[in-house]
């Protein structure tokens, strides 16, 4: 008989991290507030290369940083905490329909984690009749997984 897994273990987990690119622009960041300070002379300069590149890095993780996680009987996406039992069906949405559900088809009472660089997204909607949030738009590099995910806690 195998010990069944901890109550506490995740049962999806995903950060939604920065490009690479994006990486490359916050060193570029750092190159410029180098060149600015070049006039003034070599520790100026060393002083902006370094500063440049620690706050533009620090925005860069910091945008990154988001997780969604499917937890116990919670979907915790960003600062929200969901229960299961307060969700509905779970649309996987490919980049097309991300995209119209970013734009023209979103409703501003939705909560939505949503990074741009990310083509794909799961929408699920809410039956909560006390929250007037229609659904949850997150946006996920694994979206079929993460449906899955919410689908084994629903019934388990």
């Amino acid at each position: 008989m195998q010990p069944s897994a901890p109550q506490y273990a995740p049962h999806y987990t995903e950060r939604l991290t920065a490009p690479r690119s994006w990486w490359i622009i916050a060193a570029l960041v750092g190159v410029s507030g180098a060149l600015m300070l070049l006039p003034l002379g070599l520790l100026p300069m060393l002083g902006g290369l370094i500063g440049g590149c620690a706050l533009a890095a620090a925005g860069v993780s910091s945008y990154g940083s988001q997780r969604i996680r499917v937890v116990g009987d919670a979907l915790v996406a960003g600062d929200a905490r969901i229960p299961v039992s307060a969700l509905g069906e779970a649309h996987v949405l490919d980049a097309d329909e991300a995209r119209a559900w970013r734009s023209y088809k979103a409703d501003t009472r939705a909560h939505m984690l949503l990074r741009s660089y990310i083509p794909t997204a799961l929408r699920v909607e809410i039956t909560d009749p006390d929250d007037a949030t229609p659904y949850v738009y997150l946006s996920t590099r694994d979206p079929e997984a993460l449906k899955a995910a919410l689908t084994a806690v629903r019934a388990g």
